[in-house]
Formats: C-alpha cells, structure tokens, sequence
C-alpha cells in the first residue's frame, strides 16, 4: 500500500481507502455485521488501509460504531473522516430507500453531531469532518465556518472539508468550498463519469487544492460485476440507472480492454479504474465499494500495480472527450444500436 499526506494534519492516508457505507447499511448486499466486521479489520491488518470514511448517517450511526467495534485498538494508526448534516436526532430512522433525510447546518446542530460521532467512534477526536452532501447556502453560511473552526481549536477535530453530492455536479459548491479553506473535497470520478471532476483535478494542480474520490468503478461498470442481461432488485442503486448509460458504459470497457489496458494478470479493470484517479497527485485516496474479501484484495492491492503512463491515460482521455462523453446523451436507439466507433 502507498500514502498520501494529508494537508493541514501531520498524517499520511493510504491511497485505497475504505468506505464504510457498504458494511453498515443495506445497499450494497453486505448484511452480516461480523462480515462487515471482518472486511473492516482485513482492510488494515492484511492490506494497509489506513484511510476509512464513514457518517454518522450510515445506519442511524452504526458506521462510526462498527470502526469502534473493529479498529478502536488502533485508534492512533488510522485516518477516520466522518459526515455530518443530516439531522439523524430530530428525524431517527425515518429515511426510505435512497432518499435524503432533512439537514441542519446550524452550529448547535454541529457541535452535537460532533459530540455524538465522537462518542460512537470511541475516540476524542475525528481526523477529517465533513459536511455531507451540502449545497451552496451551507458552503458560504459564516456560522457553519465558526462552528467548524471552534471544534478544531478545540482539539475535537484535525481538518475539515466537504464531501459534494448525492450525486454528479457540484462544480460550484467545490470551488467554494476550497475559497472557505477546507482541507478537501470529496467528488465522483470515474472513466465514465469524468465531469465536473475534470475542472475540478485542473483547478486542483493549478492551485494546490486537495480531493477525495469515491465510486471509482461506475455502478459496477469498471469492476465487472456488471451483467448487461441481468435485473438488479429495486432496492439496488443500479436499477435506477438509465439503461442506455449501463450499456453504453459496457461497450466503453470492451473498447479498453481491445485497446490492452487491462487484463486479469498485470492490471485488472478494477485496478484499472482505481488507477486513473489515483493519476493525479491531488488525489489524497480513491475509495471504491468494498463488499468481499475478494474484492477487498483486488482494489487495495491497485496500489501495488503499475501507475498509468501518460499514454494511457491521454487514451482513456480520448475516450471521454470523442467518444464516450457525447454517446452517454444520446437516445438509446443512437448509442447503441448505431454506436459510431471510438477514437484510437
């Protein structure tokens, strides 16, 4: 495993992090705690992994409470980022499916999140803070600044930033964040999902900023799990993908594969699409889905293969600006049964 450092804290954070959301909710198939459990201490013990990212959100809390359970023994050895924003207190347990609960920005609200994550993860401070998934008026709001500042002179946080979604976008509120002071930000990039990332990593190289990346592999797209014949369940994320964009996205991969990007020997396509954000050296960790050992394996030890050489990002660069970019707007009908044929 290779480290990073950290802007604003003394520590190094491993370049394949672990996204605790997929042990300690439903969404991604991992229902067992004790598997969770297990994945979580293997990602340290076996691989490295020292850079975990949870919220208190994550299970009404359980995604700070099973780092306690599995890690609190090395408690000095790890990087914890949590979330915070959503208002777990006033509304427990009342999210359905996929949908956001109601935010508080307040600094009440903020001081008592924090509180709260701190003693769920069992810990008297938190390595990284961020807002989770704000807009605009929560990036420029004064007393949201105030209350982050406060915790951080109070010892009970090491750094702060923003972790920009629920979904693509956020171009805006990232440039913002940054103009604030925030440490970081945390944005989607992938081979297939490359905007507003791509003005993002330029400002980035430019400037000195620092970003996250989380869904490196699209939905399932750049690992192969994706089936294009199979039916996801509709608790699944990917069965709300438009399904023009799932199987354009697959001919995209058959088109990298051609082209001897990847194979299941050197580099596999998940250590593929890990290594394309971990490109750029403002890149401080790339956190795929981590749902098996089998998996686990496969994406930390992305960090042990060969970087990408210039020439094959500028060929994944192409791919994006000729080719995929356009087909992924187009009607079904157009990018897939009359695909015009990608640039080499």
């Amino acid at each position: 495993m290779k480290y990073r450092p950290f802007p604003g804290t003394n520590s190094l954070v491993s370049e394949i992090g672990f996204g605790v959301w997929t042990v300690a909710t439903h969404w991604w198939g991992v229902t067992d705690r004790d598997a969770g459990r297990k994945l979580l201490k293997s990602a340290y013990e076996d691989y490295g992994i020292t850079f975990f990212d949870t919220a208190d959100v994550y299970g009404d809390g359980y995604g700070e409470t099973i780092l306690a359970e599995t890690l609190g023994g090395v408690r000095e050895k790890i990087f914890i980022a949590t979330k915070f924003g959503y208002d777990i207190y006033q509304y427990p347990g009342e999210r359905k499916g996929h949908a956001e609960l109601p935010q508080n920005w307040s600094k009440e609200h903020i001081a008592k999140a924090c509180e709260q994550s701190l003693k769920r993860l069992g810990t008297d401070y938190i390595d990284y803070y961020q807002l989770h998934n704000p807009r605009m008026d929560a990036i420029q709001n004064d007393e949201v600044l105030e209350a982050l500042e406060r915790l951080l002179a109070q010892g009970k946080i090491r750094s702060y930033g923003a972790a920009l979604g629920p979904d693509l976008g956020w171009r805006e509120e990232a440039l913002a964040a940054w103009n604030k002071g925030y440490a970081a930000v945390q944005v989607i990039n992938n081979i297939l999902e490359q905007e507003p990332a791509r003005d993002l990593l330029r400002v980035a190289n430019e400037q000195g900023k620092s970003l996250i990346v989380r869904i490196p592999h699209a939905s399932g797209l750049l690992d192969g799990t994706y089936d294009p014949d199979r039916h996801f369940a509709k608790s699944d994320h990917r069965a709300h993908r438009p399904v023009h964009w799932m199987k354009a996205g697959h001919e995209v991969v058959n088109e990298m594969k051609s082209r001897g990007l990847f194979d299941e020997t050197n580099r596999t396509l998940g250590q593929l699409a890990i290594q394309f954000s971990l490109y750029h050296a403002r890149v401080l960790s790339v956190i795929p889905n981590i749902t098996s050992e089998e998996n686990l394996r496969e994406f930390a030890l992305a960090s042990d293969t060969a970087p990408l050489s210039r020439e094959e990002f500028e060929q994944l660069d192409l791919l994006w600006v000729n080719g995929y970019r356009d087909r992924l707007k187009q009607p079904l009908s157009d990018s897939i049964s009359k695909p015009a044929p990608l640039p080499r």
